[in-house]
């Protein structure tokens, strides 16, 4: 019976943390930088869909990138720039919206598979989730704005290098110091 319990324990306690990365990602959107050359913002989304990932694991990792989703499905304005509903997966950054699910599954299932509590392989798992999420925006670029893969590129990923870089390492100290 004890087990039983801490396993619910357990499980209610990943759901509560699972929620506030979910709420940290609708904040992160808030915190936003136009880039003149693009129609998608700088955002800290990038730094909490990953931390999710690595501190939360591949399941709940994941469940808190398709909360923060479908919150902005029902209508709350928790998408970069107070954008909200189904059109936003239409839209330039719906990619990268696709991407967070696939790049926090990522992200959590090499941390599940070989731990989190190493600064070095959460930087190389992080960047594993990263490139999907990267690679989505960039195929939703093209498809969208007509772009060929090098325009695509140019204006989907290359303004972004260095600031996700920097997420990504701060990202990656975080959830190799505290464990959830």
């Amino acid at each position: 019976m004890a087990e039983k319990v801490y396993y619910h324990n357990e499980n209610i306690r990943k759901m509560v943390f699972a929620s506030m990365f979910a709420a940290m990602m609708a904040v992160g959107a808030y915190i936003r930088i136009p880039v003149p050359v693009s129609p998608v913002p700088i955002t800290l989304q990038i730094l909490f869909i990953l931390m999710a990932g690595a501190m939360l694991g591949a399941r709940w990792g994941t469940i808190s990138a398709i909360v923060y989703l479908l919150l902005g499905i029902a209508g709350l304005p928790v998408f970069s720039g107070g954008g909200s509903g189904l059109g936003m997966f239409f839209g330039p950054t719906g990619g990268y919206l696709f991407g967070f699910v696939l790049g926090a599954f990522v992200t959590g299932f090499l941390c599940d598979r070989y731990g989190n509590s190493r600064f070095h392989l959460n930087v190389l798992f992080m960047f594993a989730g990263l490139i999907f999420i990267y690679v989505l925006g960039i195929l939703q670029l093209i498809n969208i704005a007509n772009l060929s893969i090098a325009e695509s590129v140019a204006i989907g990923l290359v303004p972004y290098i260095p600031g996700d870089v920097l997420k990504l390492l701060a990202g990656a100290f975080i959830a190799s110091r505290y464990s959830i």
